[in-house]
């Protein structure tokens, strides 16, 4: 069947147009102009300037040029993807009502569409009043839920009108955030909580986290949280606290590991969070705890008395403390404290336990290298031969990762340094292309406010392709008060092990599959040499652009870089999403470029 071709012209003859317009487009590129010398290729750009001074003629060329090669694959290929309805204003995909644990099917093509903010949401506020008040328009929670939460969680929120205020210093559990913290400190043995990172503990995983109060006090004293909770179709503890600006992602553990190696964290906490921890199963969801708790880690239980089985101390202590207790021992755990309903085990430091323990005791696993991604739990205990078997207690408490510490990784000391090198001078060019100064024929909100520089306003970002994590650690000497979700994909080497021990937050992830988050969480999203990996995979480059869309917020960014012919296919994509974007040549003789985009606040 023969198809018109544009123009009315033959195809072979339409094709020999746009070869010969593109080459006259490389041309204009390539060749340098004689009225200004300072655009010649052999020019070279400082370093530590090489993104804020490109040339904009030659900018403007690659556009016209990547323009037309876009418009010579048809206007059907170039079709924006249709806005969602509202029923997907909140879509998580991999998760519904009815399932707790992950499904994930591909999007059929007819089902591919743009996920469009609620009628009512707002540009966060910015950092760090946005931390403890939120527009009740940004999340999925009914006046219902709130008034029928109990009164703990009306002492932590106060909804006013379009507001929800978080108050740190009340409620959490008897006598506020900070007072809670002072008494897991003290069961430690520690002074103050201020002490945490001292002690060894920089990173908690925090288990069905509420509304983030306590992991919001945790990030005031430089520790890092990560919290984790089931999919909630409304009133979501991730999608709230992620809306603070908090590390939050969706996962359980009921019947499949975590997205984490073993020994990646130095506490696990669980405040009325839902999980009977009893010895049902082989105590399989214990378990798991002790294959990601750290040599040394703690494990906090809190849970009150309204929950136990009776009201009278034999049975509280019996359905809490004595249950969990009989298997800790098990499994080299020691009770080092109790204060209220609140209980402390802590995981032992000396692998030589295992070996002294009764013939009954739960079993080592034969660990291997494979990427605990999903996989069913296992009824043994994990990560005892591991070369990463090392104290929280033991680790260096300077600044910076050791050169003992790459060694055990298997990561050379001229590499790691070069590459926070590399960083360090990536981030702060990207930060001078954050500006709607490349986009200012473009306005991102509707009517006539033009969009305001965004320095301010990224909280989070995710690194899509982490390695070390050292744009996190750009982050940070950079003095910018953001986060990072650092994301190892899980068919690259599985650097997730040093980013955690850096007391960064990370988690395994296969971007072939939607991430666990809900609709617009982050500021940022960054990506080097991603889309070439991917490539090669199975999964489609759309399906992984329209997800990049889902969980960027309304007037947030990406940055990606990579070689040129990957970022000019990306560029159409970004097209399709209604992004607006540049490429940017960086000038240092390398195919590779930058594509920099800002997602479209869309209004109903």
């Amino acid at each position: 069947m023969k198809v018109a071709s544009f123009f009315g012209l033959r195809p072979r003859i339409s094709g020999l147009l746009f070869l010969i317009i593109g080459v006259i487009a490389l041309i204009t590129i390539l060749v340098p102009n004689s009225d200004d010398s300072s655009t010649t290729l052999t020019t070279r750009v400082p370093p530590h300037n090489i993104y804020s001074n490109y040339g904009r003629i030659k900018e403007q060329a690659a556009i016209d040029y990547l323009d037309l090669r876009f418009f010579s694959l048809g206007v059907n290929r170039l079709k924006e993807f249709p806005l969602c309805g509202k029923e997907r204003d909140n879509y998580v995909p991999c998760y519904n009502i009815t399932e707790t644990d992950r499904n994930c099917e591909f999007v059929r093509e007819g089902e591919r569409c743009v996920v469009r903010p609620p009628r009512d949401y707002k540009i966060p506020l910015r950092w760090p009043v946005g931390r403890d008040i939120i527009w009740t328009g940004n999340v999925k929670i009914t006046k219902d839920q709130f008034l029928s939460s109990g009164t703990m969680t009306k002492r932590l929120m106060l909804l006013e009108e379009n507001q929800i205020t978080f108050h740190s210093e009340d409620g959490l559990i008897f006598d506020g955030v900070k007072d809670y913290a002072f008494q897991i400190a003290e069961m430690i043995g520690l002074g103050s909580d201020t002490e945490f990172p001292q002690a060894g503990i920089r990173t908690v995983l925090d288990i069905g986290c509420g509304f983030g109060s306590f992991g919001a006090h945790l990030v005031s004293l430089n520790v890092m949280p990560i919290c984790i909770a089931e999919y909630e179709a409304s009133g979501s503890q991730v999608q709230l606290a992620l809306e603070r600006g908090l590390p939050a992602i969706i996962g359980n553990f009921f019947s499949k590991q975590l997205p984490y190696p073993a020994l990646s964290f130095d506490m696990v906490h669980c405040a009325q969070c839902g999980i009977t921890w009893d010895i049902k199963a082989d105590a399989m969801l214990l378990l798991e705890v002790d294959r990601v708790l750290k040599p040394g880690g703690y494990f906090v239980l809190t849970s009150p008395t309204s929950k136990a089985q009776g009201n009278s101390p034999e049975t509280k202590k019996t359905s809490i403390s004595t249950r969990v207790d009989e298997l800790s021992k098990k499994i080299c755990w020691s009770l080092s404290g109790q204060q209220d309903e609140t209980f402390l085990w802590q995981k032992a430091a000396d692998p030589n336990c295992y070996s002294s323990r009764s013939q009954a005791s739960i079993p080592l696993c034969k660990d291997d290298d494979s990427v605990p991604y999903y996989q069913p739990l296992v009824p043994c205990i994990s990560g005892t031969k591991t070369k990463r078997w090392i104290p929280i207690q033991n680790r260096s408490k300077a600044s910076g990762t050791s050169l003992s510490e790459l060694e055990i990784h298997g990561i050379k000391p001229e590499e790691f340094d070069e590459d926070i090198q590399v960083w360090r001078s990536a981030l702060k060019n990207y930060w001078s292309l954050l500006t709607p100064l490349i986009f200012s024929d473009h306005p991102k909100r509707p009517g006539d406010e033009d969009p305001v520089p965004p320095f301010y306003m990224i909280r989070n970002a995710m690194d899509m392709n982490a390695r070390y994590g050292n744009l996190n650690l750009a982050f940070l000497n950079q003095g910018k008060s953001v986060w990072v979700m650092n994301v190892v994909p899980v068919k690259t080497r599985n650097t997730l092990p040093i980013i955690l021990d850096r007391g960064f937050a990370g988690v395994l992830h296969d971007w072939c599959e939607p991430f666990p988050t809900y609709p617009r969480t982050y500021d940022m999203l960054h990506a080097n040499e991603l889309l070439t990996h991917l490539s090669s995979e199975r999964c489609s480059l759309m399906d992984l652009f329209l997800e990049m869309d889902r969980i960027l917020r309304p007037e947030g960014w990406v940055v990606l870089s990579d070689k040129l012919g990957v970022i000019e296919m990306a560029r159409t994509f970004a097209a399709r999403v209604r992004w607006e974007a540049r490429v940017i040549d960086i000038e240092d003789g390398s195919d590779q470029r930058l594509l920099v985009c800002q997602k479209p606040f869309l209004k109903k």
